[in-house]
């Protein structure tokens, strides 16, 4: 049986390369998406490598909860870790008198702003422009051209050299702790790793220091040991620097400071590789759509092949063992050329980024073991999508299967009942995400089993058993809805748009087996766009209802320059100036007896006391926030108190030691354009954060009471001017501000869609894959209405109506369930600011016309077909 198998695929190959080729797609996915993770991984473990080069580290004993906050990019750390507490440098003097030391390094760097050859600004798509401070004894920096930095000058690593058209000799301008300052590039420098598109600018050691730490607080310093003839003894030589160390400072080694930053870097990896195997994994499932429709097919017009097999001795068991070796023939061919296109896709990625100016290593981790488990999945997903057609073949009766009639498709009545239960649970499931999302209170629905379910999750086991339910409906409502669908095509374009719905209707099965694929896609298409909908409506609702200010001064760099708020307060015109500083500080909940219980590092901001009459207008869902600042209290956000069991009344202390500040929680606020967890009046924020840790995220600007839209739009133009010269720094008004939040969903959006669009591809060459095989299947019906006079055009229409209407079907389906999933997203995602339920009709139309293209090119290759097929040999086939 396994020859008559494999002589089968051979003997109708082309039956079989689309469905290759579905295998072929979802496996390249996969395999792009572990090659991408391993080649990510090894740039960072290179990088890891060759900056994490000392022997031990010395760094603050605590790890602080928050965004970094500070111009040195808040706590403390190496880069890929958690932020800590900072420690002293003048602690490198004490470290380099113990014994066994070298030398001490304070790593002192931060944000910096580079200017290109032609004035602009250097801006990367994510990876930071740092500025630290040089060592030329440090063994990863390699002097390329020129001299190390003195005041005045800077050195560039090779790659943002060639991004920015600098060399060594040309001036420039940087912008350092928010300061734009004239430099010379002295020199280039290389590093063994690959930059990965950062910006790396290297200052002098004096300048260092006074532009990132002017408290002389700095993330860590680095030891490196005296050399000698054996290996160092990182664990002993800790041991004697942590002696020497103050409370609040700790020493590690080098082995241990590169694991955690390897360690944070896989974590980091691992939720890039989960989402992307998402889109893998709905490619294979889409895939896995073709293969069962191309196998069930194959089994229908097999019919009497496999009979005469049953006749001849064969078992059931030996019929569907054959239709499985096929299915596994499929799968192991599509795997082997998926590992080699995925492969390759990798290699187009690297290249793309690297023209976006991110390089990254040259190895393509791809071994052995991962191509074998590519190949094996390929396998084992054909093989299971051919489980129902095989089971199907090996039931059919010889006697039956011998008769010229084909037996009679079993009716829909159990998938429509299966479909409806599904879809009402999954429409129970989405409403009780919805809820549980949008409740503020802290029982929503009074059982403690159900108000501790995870609303996301919830939100996607309702979306799974939404989508089953309409997939294993569709065939009962196929015949009904393809009739309403192809109503315009019958009346329009007679008699071909009656053959037409004729031909897609005979067979409610597998035209909904077919347009499933597409169904798929379109849902999460549709989905997405709800979202993106959504979330532009509530971004512009947040900013139309809470923005009290007239302008908003930003920045690109998320500091904001004390010169540049300076320049704002100067000019003229400008009526309120409210500057919004963000900072870490410990926080801790005081009991009733007045203990305070576990500090934890908490975002805190600093602002005005009248900041919220002139600036915002969150949502105050306890107290008075504005009476609260002018008290001197603590205002909080929603989520914050909800983490922390605060309510108004409770009482915190902020800060600590000797600055420390008591204060009482006078409001709760709900608010998408307040992201920091604690607000407190500015003198207050000026007693617990330390000055050189604060910096200045955003300032609202208002106009003299009674200013008009004019005279708004010159302060604008005013304030323009006065921060030019600070270069990131921009000047934004209500639209403009609820416009660069849609930019950022836009961005996010585009990357959803391309991955979004292998799935629709594959969708495609399913419809392809079944006009194909319906044509073989009805060759001699088409040879009879070709020998009745239907012309070769008009038997093309047919067939492209066809393509069309079961396009068009499974669209509207999935367009249906896409919006339907997304209705519950608004309470779901209410912490994240999606407050508004907006449809995109616009879009759906736009999908609706994708659809009608989409049929219309699957339809190009089988129509052909179909057009040539010769009349006398297609009329005798039996």
């Amino acid at each position: 049986m396994i020859r008559v198998a494999l002589r089968g695929v051979r003997a109708h190959v082309v039956r079989f390369v689309l469905s290759v080729l579905a295998v072929t797609l979802g496996v390249a996915f996969v395999v792009g998406t572990f090659a991408f993770r391993g080649m990510l991984s090894s740039t960072f473990e290179d990088i890891i490598a060759t900056t994490l080069t000392a022997d031990v580290y010395v760094r603050g004993s605590q790890e602080v909860a928050g965004d970094a906050t500070g111009p040195g990019g808040g706590g403390g750390g190496t880069g890929f870790t958690g932020d800590r507490t900072l420690v002293p440098a003048d602690l490198t003097a004490d470290v380099e008198e113990v014994d066994g030391v070298a030398r001490a390094v304070a790593d002192v760097s931060g944000p910096v702003v580079l200017v290109a050859a032609d004035g602009t600004a250097v801006v990367t798509t994510g990876p930071p422009s740092t500025a630290f401070s040089v060592d030329p004894e440090d063994p990863s920096l390699t002097l390329l051209d020129g001299a190390w930095p003195q005041p005045g000058e800077i050195v560039l690593e090779q790659s943002a050299a060639e991004t920015a058209d600098l060399t060594t000799g040309d001036t420039t301008t940087v912008v350092l702790g928010g300061e734009p300052t004239p430099v010379t590039v002295s020199g280039v420098f290389g590093i063994e790793a690959a930059a990965a598109g950062a910006v790396l600018v290297g200052i002098d050691g004096e300048t260092a220091r006074e532009v990132y730490a002017p408290d002389q607080m700095v993330p860590q310093l680095a030891v490196w040991a005296t050399p000698s003839s054996g290996p160092v003894d990182e664990d002993a030589l800790a041991e004697r620097v942590g002696a020497v160390l103050p409370a609040g400072a700790e020493a590690v080694t080098g082995e241990q400071a590169r694991a955690e930053a390897s360690e944070a870097v896989e974590e980091v990896l691992g939720f890039v590789e989960t989402f992307l195997l998402v889109f893998a994994a709905i490619a294979l499932f889409v895939g896995a759509f073709i293969i069962a429709n191309t196998f069930a097919m194959s089994v229908r017009e097999r019919l009497r092949e496999l009979a005469l097999l049953r006749a001849l001795g064969a078992s059931p068991g030996q019929v569907f063992a054959s239709v499985l070796v096929q299915a596994l023939v499929v799968g192991l061919v599509g795997g082997g050329l998926g590992v080699l296109a995925g492969a390759g896709l990798v290699r187009v990625i690297r290249w793309g980024l690297a023209l976006a100016g991110m390089e990254f290593s040259g190895r393509v981790p791809l071994g052995a073991p991962q191509a074998l488990a590519a190949v094996a999945l390929g396998a084992v997903v054909s093989v299971l999508a051919a489980v129902l057609p095989a089971r199907r073949a090996a039931a059919i009766p010889p006697v039956q299967a011998m008769r010229d009639d084909v037996a009679p498709d079993r009716g829909t009545g159990l998938r429509a009942v299966g479909g409806t239960v599904l879809v009402a649970a999954g429409a129970g499931t989405l409403w009780l995400a919805a809820h549980l999302g949008a409740s503020v209170a802290d029982a929503p629905t009074g059982w403690a089993w159900v108000d501790d379910l995870s609303p996301r999750v919830l939100l996607g086991v309702g979306a799974g058993l939404v989508l089953v339910g309409v997939l294993v409906g569709s065939p009962a409502v196929a015949r009904g809805v393809l009739a309403v669908l192809a109503w315009p095509l019958v009346v329009a374009l007679r008699p071909l748009g009656r053959l037409a719905r004729g031909n897609v209707t005979r067979n409610p099965r597998r035209t909904a087996s077919t347009a499933g694929a597409l169904l798929i896609g379109m849902a999460l298409v549709s989905v997405t766009g709800v979202i993106a909908a959504s979330t532009q409506a509530s971004v512009r609702g947040i900013v139309e209802n809470e923005v009290r200010a007239d302008l908003v001064v930003d920045s690109a760099t998320l500091v904001v320059p004390e010169g540049a708020v300076e320049a704002v307060t100067a000019t003229p015109g400008v009526a309120v100036v409210d500057t919004v500083r963000l900072g870490l500080a410990p926080v801790a909940t005081v009991d009733g007896a007045g203990d305070a219980g576990e500090a934890r590092g908490t975002d805190v901001a600093g602002v005005p006391a009248g900041f919220f009459d002139t600036a915002l207008d969150p949502v105050a869902l306890a107290g008075d926030p504005t009476s609260t600042l002018e008290d001197g209290d603590v205002v909080v956000h929603r989520r914050t108190a909800r983490e922390r069991g605060w309510e108004v009344g409770d009482s915190v202390r902020l800060g600590e030691g000797g600055a420390a500040v008591e204060a009482r929680l006078g409001a709760v606020i709900d608010s998408q354009l307040v992201g920091t967890g604690i607000l407190v009046r500015d003198d207050v924020f000026d007693a617990v954060v330390p000055a050189a840790q604060a910096s200045v995220r955003i300032v609202y600007v208002s106009a003299a009471d009674g200013a008009t839209t004019a005279d708004v739009e010159d302060v604008r133009a005013s304030l323009t001017t006065a921060v030019e010269p600070f270069l990131v720094v921009t000047v934004l008004d209500r639209e403009d501000t609820a416009s660069a939040f849609a930019d950022q969903v836009n961005q996010v959006l585009v990357i959803l869609y391309a991955l979004l669009a292998l799935s629709i591809v594959i969708a495609l060459l399913g419809i392809v894959n079944t006009l194909a095989l319906s044509i073989i299947e009805r060759t001699r019906e088409i040879g009879l209405l070709r020998a009745v006079g239907l012309g070769r055009l008009q038997l093309a229409g047919v067939i492209a109506i066809e393509s069309v209407l079961t396009a068009v079907y499974g669209t509207v389906l999935g367009v249906a369930t896409g919006i339907g999933i997304g209705s519950a997203l608004p309470g779901v995602l209410a912490d994240e600011g999606l407050s508004t339920l907006a449809v995109p009709w616009g879009q759906v139309l736009a999908i609706l016309g994708v659809a009608v293209v989409i049929g219309l090119v699957a339809s190009v290759w089988p129509a052909i077909r179909a057009a040539r097929l010769p009349v006398l040999e297609a009329v005798t086939v039996e």
